[in-house]
C-alpha cells in the first residue's frame, strides 16, 4: 500500500474527527445564545447552521477555483472570513459569561474548527497538485488539463492526434472538458467535430 495515500487518509479522518467534534461544541454554543437572545427552538437550530456552514460553502468555493490561476475569488473568501469571524465571536461570547479564562476556553472549538476545515481543504488540493503522467506518452504535467494539453500536442505533431473520447479517459476529464482542451490545442477544431470518437 502506498505509504502516502495512508497518510493522507489517516489526516482526512483525524481532521473531520477534530471538525466534527469542533463543530458540534460550537453548534450548542451558538444555539444557546441564539436561546438566551429571544429565538425560538427551530431558529436556535438552523442559526449554528448558518454560521459554521458558511465556511466550508466559502472553502469548497476556494478549492472549486483553486486551478485558475492569476484570479482571486473574494466571494470565496468573503464567505469564509465571515464565516470565521461569525463563529468565533459567538464561542468566545458564550464564554465571556464565565469571565476571560471561558472566553478563551468556550472559543477553543471555533478555532479548532477553522483550522480542521483549512487543513481539509489543504489535503484536498494537495492531491490535486501531485503530477499527472500520461500512462501511455510518460509525459509529466502539474494537472490533468494540462498533461491532457501536453499529450494531445505531441499526438498531434506526430500525425495522430488523441481523440476527444481518448482524452477523457486517459485523464480522467468530462467530456466537456476534454473538448474545451480539444479546441484550444486544435484551433480548427472550433465548431466542429474533427474526430469520429468526439460525438
Amino acid at each position: 500500500m502506498d505509504l502516502r495515500k495512508t497518510l493522507r487518509g489517516a489526516m482526512w479522518v483525524l481532521a473531520s474527527a477534530v471538525a466534527l467534534i469542533a463543530a458540534t461544541v460550537s453548534y450548542t454554543h451558538i444555539y444557546a445564545l441564539a436561546r438566551s437572545h429571544g429565538g425560538n427552538v427551530t431558529d436556535a437550530r438552523l442559526l449554528p447552521l448558518s454560521v459554521d456552514a458558511l465556511i466550508l460553502v466559502g472553502e469548497l468555493m476556494l478549492l472549486h477555483e483553486a486551478d485558475k490561476k492569476g484570479q482571486r475569488y473574494f466571494f470565496g473568501w468573503a464567505l469564509v472570513w465571515s464565516g470565521i469571524l461569525a463563529t468565533l465571536t459567538a464561542n468566545v461570547a458564550f464564554g465571556a459569561q464565565f469571565g476571560i479564562a471561558g472566553a478563551l476556553l468556550w472559543g477553543w472549538p471555533a478555532y479548532s474548527f477553522i483550522l480542521a476545515a483549512a487543513g481539509m481543504v489543504s489535503i484536498v488540493k494537495r492531491q490535486g497538485a501531485e503530477p499527472v503522467v500520461d500512462p501511455v506518452l510518460g509525459i509529466i504535467a502539474t494537472n490533468a488539463h494540462e498533461a491532457a494539453m501536453a499529450s494531445l500536442r505531441a499526438t498531434l505533431e506526430a500525425g495522430n492526434p488523441l481523440s476527444q473520447r481518448q482524452i477523457a479517459d486517459r485523464f480522467g476529464l468530462s467530456r466537456a472538458d476534454a473538448r474545451t482542451i480539444y479546441t484550444s490545442v486544435i484551433p480548427a477544431a472550433n465548431g466542429h467535430v474533427l474526430d469520429e470518437e468526439a460525438v
